[in-house]
């Protein structure tokens, strides 16, 4: 029997790079934001749900739904966010389950799910264990405005919807320190795995 663990972070703290070394090594990533991006396309349940609810003038021309029109209505009012988060978190769940038991089922004794928001959705009942990919907060701050190209209270108000990443550490089974270089992050990832393996042969 393999082990599902859930791999999370918080914005910016550089957990694409530890998918991307999980991935190179064969690992499958089950990746939630993916996901919950092909759950909303035309068609399918989620996207008529999210029509009904939050009308046709999230829509863009080619009936795609607008991600920034949405984000901006759910960003600025806690009770629509959680509305959007009801119509697509099921179906991302559920497309979740499916990817990792076909995982498992082709052999995969590792299988990771990328979950952004684990702790947030308390989605941790989906993993038997859990991986938190860490950057410090200022860290997190510099980053995002020099990758988003955000304005600080931007960033300050992104992360303010998030849980604080010092209190995800502590909830983590492993912890990747995702601030110094890029092979010390590899090296932590390495002695991850191997911990894994061994579990899974006693």
């Amino acid at each position: 029997m393999g082990m599902i663990l859930g791999l999370t972070g918080g914005i910016a703290t550089g957990k694409s790079t530890v998918t991307g070394m999980l991935r190179e090594r064969g690992i499958p990533v089950i990746d939630a934001d993916q996901i919950a991006r092909e759950v909303v396309e035309p068609g399918k349940p989620a996207y008529e749900a999210i029509v009904r609810h939050f009308g046709r003038e999230i829509l863009l021309n080619d009936a795609q739904i607008d991600r920034k029109k949405l984000g901006e209505v759910v960003f600025s009012d806690e009770a629509e966010r959680q509305k959007l988060n009801a119509i697509i978190h099921p179906e991302v769940r559920r497309v979740m389950r499916e990817e990792a038991e076909a995982a498992e089922a082709n052999g995969a004794e590792i299988v990771f799910m990328d979950i952004p928001l684990l702790f947030e959705s308390k989605l941790q009942y989906m993993v038997e264990k859990i991986v938190v990919v860490y950057a410090p907060a200022d860290m997190q701050l510099a980053r995002m405005i020099e990758r988003d190209e955000l304005e600080e209270e931007q960033a300050h108000k992104r992360l303010r919807a998030q849980f604080p990443i010092d209190q995800k550490r502590t909830e983590a089974d492993f912890l990747i320190d995702n601030s110094t270089s890029r092979e010390e992050t590899e090296r932590q990832v390495e002695k991850m795995l191997s911990v894994i393996r061994t579990e899974l042969k006693s």
